[in-house]
Protein backbone atom coordinates (compact mmCIF):
# COMPACT_ATOMS: atom_id res chain seq x y z
CA UNK A 1 0.00 0.00 0.00
CA UNK A 2 1.52 3.32 -1.16
CA UNK A 3 0.30 7.20 -1.32
CA UNK A 4 1.95 9.68 -3.88
CA UNK A 5 4.42 12.24 -2.68
CA UNK A 6 5.47 15.26 -4.81
CA UNK A 7 9.56 16.18 -4.03
CA UNK A 8 9.89 18.31 -6.53
CA UNK A 9 7.04 19.84 -9.18
CA UNK A 10 6.57 17.12 -11.77
CA UNK A 11 8.35 14.80 -9.70
CA UNK A 12 6.01 12.11 -8.50
CA UNK A 13 7.52 9.47 -6.34
CA UNK A 14 5.79 6.83 -4.15
CA UNK A 15 6.13 6.72 -0.25
CA UNK A 16 5.45 3.67 1.73
CA UNK A 17 3.42 3.58 4.31
CA UNK A 18 5.20 2.88 7.81
CA UNK A 19 1.91 0.14 9.35
CA UNK A 20 -1.22 -1.20 7.26
CA UNK A 21 -4.28 -1.23 9.20
CA UNK A 22 -6.29 -4.35 8.18
CA UNK A 23 -9.79 -5.28 9.80
CA UNK A 24 -9.26 -9.01 12.13
CA UNK A 25 -10.24 -11.83 9.86
CA UNK A 26 -11.36 -14.45 13.03
CA UNK A 27 -11.47 -14.36 16.93
CA UNK A 28 -7.18 -16.16 17.32
CA UNK A 29 -6.13 -13.42 14.95
CA UNK A 30 -3.96 -11.95 17.75
CA UNK A 31 -1.08 -9.75 17.04
CA UNK A 32 1.29 -10.21 20.16
CA UNK A 33 4.27 -9.16 17.80
CA UNK A 34 2.22 -5.84 17.50
CA UNK A 35 1.88 -5.39 21.65
CA UNK A 36 6.03 -5.72 21.73
CA UNK A 37 6.06 -3.06 19.33
CA UNK A 38 4.28 -1.01 21.37
CA UNK A 39 5.97 -1.35 24.75
CA UNK A 40 6.97 2.02 25.26
CA UNK A 41 3.65 3.04 25.38
CA UNK A 42 2.60 -0.01 27.72
CA UNK A 43 5.19 1.38 29.73
CA UNK A 44 3.90 4.95 29.60
CA UNK A 45 0.59 3.74 30.53
CA UNK A 46 2.45 1.86 33.44
CA UNK A 47 3.76 5.56 34.65
CA UNK A 48 0.26 7.18 33.72
CA UNK A 49 -1.86 4.72 36.37
CA UNK A 50 1.19 4.70 38.79
CA UNK A 51 1.30 8.81 39.29
CA UNK A 52 -2.69 8.82 38.84
CA UNK A 53 -3.08 7.31 41.53
CA UNK A 54 -1.76 8.97 44.42
CA UNK A 55 -1.46 12.60 42.37
CA UNK A 56 -2.73 15.17 44.80
CA UNK A 57 -2.49 13.51 48.03
CA UNK A 58 -0.69 13.91 51.27
CA UNK A 59 1.03 10.47 51.83
CA UNK A 60 1.12 9.43 48.35
CA UNK A 61 3.16 5.75 48.11
CA UNK A 62 2.39 5.25 51.74
CA UNK A 63 -0.82 4.25 51.19
CA UNK A 64 0.99 1.10 49.37
CA UNK A 65 1.69 0.47 53.10
CA UNK A 66 -0.87 1.68 54.68
CA UNK A 67 -3.66 0.24 53.27
CA UNK A 68 -2.51 -3.75 54.56
CA UNK A 69 -1.99 -2.45 57.51
CA UNK A 70 -5.06 -1.32 58.04
CA UNK A 71 -6.90 -3.70 56.86
CA UNK A 72 -4.28 -6.52 58.90
CA UNK A 73 -5.24 -4.59 62.26
CA UNK A 74 -9.21 -5.25 61.61
CA UNK A 75 -8.68 -8.95 60.97
CA UNK A 76 -6.65 -9.05 63.48
CA UNK A 77 -9.28 -7.50 66.21
CA UNK A 78 -12.41 -8.98 64.63
CA UNK A 79 -11.63 -12.44 62.98
CA UNK A 80 -8.82 -12.61 65.43
CA UNK A 81 -9.93 -11.43 68.77
CA UNK A 82 -13.88 -11.05 68.88
CA UNK A 83 -14.17 -14.30 66.58
CA UNK A 84 -11.64 -16.60 67.46
CA UNK A 85 -10.93 -17.48 64.51
CA UNK A 86 -7.82 -20.18 64.11
CA UNK A 87 -4.49 -19.02 62.55
CA UNK A 88 -2.32 -22.51 62.65
CA UNK A 89 -0.51 -21.04 65.84
CA UNK A 90 0.96 -18.44 63.38
CA UNK A 91 1.08 -14.83 64.58
CA UNK A 92 -2.10 -13.11 63.47
CA UNK A 93 -0.27 -10.30 61.78
CA UNK A 94 1.48 -12.62 59.67
CA UNK A 95 -0.99 -14.85 58.73
CA UNK A 96 -4.04 -12.11 57.95
CA UNK A 97 -1.38 -10.15 56.08
CA UNK A 98 0.65 -12.68 53.88
CA UNK A 99 -3.16 -13.80 52.58
CA UNK A 100 -3.93 -9.86 52.32
CA UNK A 101 -1.10 -8.95 50.06
CA UNK A 102 -1.99 -11.56 47.28
CA UNK A 103 -4.93 -10.89 47.92
CA UNK A 104 -5.19 -6.90 47.01
CA UNK A 105 -2.76 -7.42 44.06
CA UNK A 106 -5.41 -10.16 42.42
CA UNK A 107 -7.82 -8.23 43.28
CA UNK A 108 -7.11 -4.94 42.04
CA UNK A 109 -5.95 -6.28 38.66
CA UNK A 110 -9.56 -7.27 38.06
CA UNK A 111 -11.63 -4.61 39.43
CA UNK A 112 -9.18 -2.20 37.23
CA UNK A 113 -9.18 -4.48 34.11
CA UNK A 114 -12.98 -4.85 34.38
CA UNK A 115 -13.57 -0.92 33.59
CA UNK A 116 -11.00 -1.29 29.81
CA UNK A 117 -13.27 -0.30 27.89
CA UNK A 118 -15.22 2.16 29.76
CA UNK A 119 -12.48 4.11 31.12
CA UNK A 120 -10.48 4.20 27.97
CA UNK A 121 -13.42 5.02 25.44
CA UNK A 122 -12.51 8.26 24.10
CA UNK A 123 -8.61 7.16 23.92
CA UNK A 124 -9.75 4.05 21.83
CA UNK A 125 -11.55 6.38 19.48
CA UNK A 126 -9.36 8.69 18.24
CA UNK A 127 -5.85 6.62 17.99
CA UNK A 128 -5.14 3.60 17.14
CA UNK A 129 -3.18 0.87 19.15
CA UNK A 130 -3.33 -2.99 20.67
CA UNK A 131 -6.23 -2.92 22.72
CA UNK A 132 -4.56 -5.21 25.39
CA UNK A 133 -2.22 -2.59 26.24
CA UNK A 134 -4.19 -1.36 28.86
CA UNK A 135 -5.24 -4.37 31.02
CA UNK A 136 -1.46 -5.54 30.67
CA UNK A 137 -0.11 -2.42 31.54
CA UNK A 138 -3.00 -2.16 34.75
CA UNK A 139 -1.39 -5.51 36.08
CA UNK A 140 2.22 -4.24 35.74
CA UNK A 141 1.66 -1.37 37.25
CA UNK A 142 -0.45 -3.16 40.18
CA UNK A 143 3.22 -4.64 40.68
CA UNK A 144 4.89 -1.96 41.67
CA UNK A 145 2.50 -1.96 44.49
CA UNK A 146 2.30 -5.88 45.59
CA UNK A 147 6.33 -5.62 45.26
CA UNK A 148 6.10 -2.85 47.92
CA UNK A 149 3.90 -4.33 50.01
CA UNK A 150 5.54 -7.80 49.85
CA UNK A 151 8.77 -6.09 51.38
CA UNK A 152 6.25 -4.89 53.79
CA UNK A 153 5.42 -8.18 54.60
CA UNK A 154 8.74 -9.63 55.08
CA UNK A 155 9.97 -6.61 57.38
CA UNK A 156 7.17 -8.00 59.30
CA UNK A 157 8.24 -11.39 58.89
CA UNK A 158 11.62 -10.91 59.96
CA UNK A 159 11.01 -9.39 63.32
CA UNK A 160 8.67 -12.36 64.50
CA UNK A 161 11.71 -14.46 63.28
CA UNK A 162 13.97 -12.53 65.31
CA UNK A 163 11.58 -12.60 68.31
CA UNK A 164 11.74 -16.24 68.02
CA UNK A 165 8.62 -17.14 66.32
CA UNK A 166 8.48 -20.27 64.93
CA UNK A 167 7.93 -19.31 60.92
CA UNK A 168 9.89 -21.61 58.64
CA UNK A 169 10.21 -19.64 54.84
CA UNK A 170 11.15 -22.50 52.89
CA UNK A 171 12.13 -23.70 49.35
CA UNK A 172 8.45 -22.71 48.13
CA UNK A 173 9.41 -19.40 47.69
CA UNK A 174 11.40 -20.53 44.50
CA UNK A 175 7.39 -20.76 43.80
CA UNK A 176 6.22 -16.99 44.48
CA UNK A 177 7.05 -15.90 40.70
CA UNK A 178 4.82 -18.58 39.64
CA UNK A 179 2.26 -17.71 42.19
CA UNK A 180 2.31 -13.99 41.39
CA UNK A 181 2.01 -14.65 37.38
CA UNK A 182 -1.07 -16.79 38.29
CA UNK A 183 -2.54 -13.82 40.30
CA UNK A 184 -1.85 -11.99 37.69
CA UNK A 185 -3.32 -14.15 35.01
CA UNK A 186 -6.48 -14.80 36.81
CA UNK A 187 -6.91 -11.05 37.78
CA UNK A 188 -6.11 -10.25 33.85
CA UNK A 189 -8.40 -12.77 32.42
CA UNK A 190 -11.48 -12.17 34.97
CA UNK A 191 -11.21 -8.68 33.95
CA UNK A 192 -11.17 -8.28 30.44
CA UNK A 193 -14.44 -11.04 30.31
CA UNK A 194 -15.83 -8.47 32.44
CA UNK A 195 -14.81 -5.64 30.04
CA UNK A 196 -15.81 -7.02 27.12
CA UNK A 197 -19.44 -8.25 28.92
CA UNK A 198 -19.78 -4.43 30.10
CA UNK A 199 -20.08 -3.05 27.10
CA UNK A 200 -23.46 -4.19 26.90
CA UNK A 201 -24.52 -4.76 30.52
CA UNK A 202 -23.44 -1.59 32.47
CA UNK A 203 -24.72 -3.21 35.61
CA UNK A 204 -22.30 -5.63 36.07
CA UNK A 205 -19.92 -2.86 36.79
CA UNK A 206 -21.99 -2.66 39.95
CA UNK A 207 -21.53 -6.01 41.02
CA UNK A 208 -17.86 -6.58 39.93
CA UNK A 209 -16.54 -4.82 43.27
CA UNK A 210 -19.30 -6.54 45.46
CA UNK A 211 -18.90 -9.74 43.97
CA UNK A 212 -14.91 -9.84 44.77
CA UNK A 213 -15.68 -9.17 48.55
CA UNK A 214 -17.64 -12.61 48.37
CA UNK A 215 -15.04 -13.99 46.35
CA UNK A 216 -12.76 -13.30 49.42
CA UNK A 217 -14.66 -14.68 52.02
CA UNK A 218 -14.78 -17.79 49.94
CA UNK A 219 -10.41 -17.64 49.82
CA UNK A 220 -8.39 -18.87 52.74
CA UNK A 221 -7.38 -15.60 53.40
CA UNK A 222 -9.22 -15.17 57.32
CA UNK A 223 -8.81 -18.92 58.15
CA UNK A 224 -6.77 -21.28 57.49
CA UNK A 225 -7.69 -24.28 54.77
CA UNK A 226 -7.59 -26.57 57.91
CA UNK A 227 -10.19 -24.65 59.47
CA UNK A 228 -12.90 -25.51 56.52
CA UNK A 229 -15.02 -28.58 57.35
CA UNK A 230 -14.71 -31.68 54.85
CA UNK A 231 -18.30 -31.08 53.00
CA UNK A 232 -17.27 -27.93 52.55
CA UNK A 233 -13.78 -28.23 51.29
CA UNK A 234 -13.94 -29.13 47.72
CA UNK A 235 -15.93 -26.31 47.17
CA UNK A 236 -13.46 -24.09 48.97
CA UNK A 237 -10.69 -25.99 46.62
CA UNK A 238 -12.58 -25.53 43.53
CA UNK A 239 -11.43 -21.35 44.13
CA UNK A 240 -8.82 -21.37 41.88
CA UNK A 241 -7.33 -18.55 44.02
CA UNK A 242 -7.33 -21.24 47.22
CA UNK A 243 -4.39 -23.10 45.98
CA UNK A 244 -2.31 -19.79 44.95
CA UNK A 245 -2.95 -18.41 48.67
CA UNK A 246 -2.45 -21.83 50.09
CA UNK A 247 1.26 -21.97 48.39
CA UNK A 248 2.45 -18.20 49.04
CA UNK A 249 1.56 -18.63 52.66
CA UNK A 250 3.07 -22.06 53.35
CA UNK A 251 5.96 -20.45 51.19
CA UNK A 252 6.80 -17.52 53.52
CA UNK A 253 5.34 -18.78 56.65
CA UNK A 254 6.18 -23.19 56.73
CA UNK A 255 2.08 -23.79 57.70
CA UNK A 256 -0.73 -24.73 55.33
CA UNK A 257 -1.89 -27.43 52.98
CA UNK A 258 -0.08 -27.75 50.23
CA UNK A 259 -1.17 -29.98 46.79
CA UNK A 260 0.05 -29.88 43.62
CA UNK A 261 -2.53 -31.40 41.77
CA UNK A 262 -4.83 -28.50 43.57
CA UNK A 263 -1.83 -26.30 42.24
CA UNK A 264 -1.81 -27.53 38.45
CA UNK A 265 -5.89 -27.09 38.58
CA UNK A 266 -5.25 -23.38 39.27
CA UNK A 267 -2.90 -22.95 36.59
CA UNK A 268 -4.63 -24.71 33.71
CA UNK A 269 -7.71 -22.58 35.21
CA UNK A 270 -5.69 -19.74 34.60
CA UNK A 271 -4.17 -20.64 31.41
CA UNK A 272 -8.09 -21.40 29.77
CA UNK A 273 -9.35 -18.44 31.47
CA UNK A 274 -6.50 -16.31 29.67
CA UNK A 275 -7.25 -17.79 26.26
CA UNK A 276 -11.04 -17.57 26.96
CA UNK A 277 -10.90 -13.89 28.05
CA UNK A 278 -8.52 -12.45 25.28
CA UNK A 279 -10.46 -14.37 22.60
CA UNK A 280 -13.71 -12.47 24.13
CA UNK A 281 -11.81 -9.19 24.40
CA UNK A 282 -10.71 -9.86 20.33
CA UNK A 283 -13.95 -10.17 19.67
CA UNK A 284 -15.71 -7.16 21.69
CA UNK A 285 -13.10 -4.82 20.20
CA UNK A 286 -13.63 -4.84 17.29
CA UNK A 287 -17.82 -3.33 17.74
CA UNK A 288 -17.70 -1.97 20.76
CA UNK A 289 -17.43 1.95 19.96
CA UNK A 290 -20.85 1.48 18.74
CA UNK A 291 -22.07 -0.22 21.97
CA UNK A 292 -20.20 1.81 24.63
Amino acid sequence: MNTLNADKPGNILPKEWTMILRPKRNLLDINLRELWLYRDLVGMFVKRDFVSKFKQTILGPLWFIIQPLLTTVMFTIIFGNIAGISTDGIPKVLFYMSGIVGWTYFSTCLNETSQTFIKNAPIFGKVYFPRLALPISVVISNLVSFVIQFVFLCCFLAYFMIQGTDVKPNILILWLPVLVLMMAGLGLGFGIIISSLTTKYRDLTHLVTFGVTLWMYATPIIYPLSAIPENMKLFVIANPMTPIVETFRTALLGVGQINYLHLLYSFGFTVVLLIFGVIIFNKVEKTFMDTV
